[in-house]
């Protein structure tokens, strides 16, 4: 499988869907503010769905809507 194609996004990845610095997502994973993410073989990544999934969930909470 191609990386661009793997389902697993690193930080450096995934700070640019979210809008954040590399730094300030470290911090929100600290802060237990990040997607959900994990810890394989010592490299934190996220799943690109999960990802996109969690932005949506943020725009519905700053909406007043319930997500499913």
């Amino acid at each position: 499988m191609h990386q661009s194609e793997s389902p697993l996004i690193s930080i450096k990845d995934t700070a640019p869907l979210v809008g954040k610095s590399e730094a300030s997502l470290r911090w929100a994973i600290h802060n237990g503010t990040a997607p959900p993410s994990a810890l394989i073989m010592g490299r934190r990544v996220f799943r690109r769905e999960q990802v996109l999934e969690w932005i949506d969930q943020q725009f519905a909470e700053q909406n007043g809507q319930e997500t499913a």
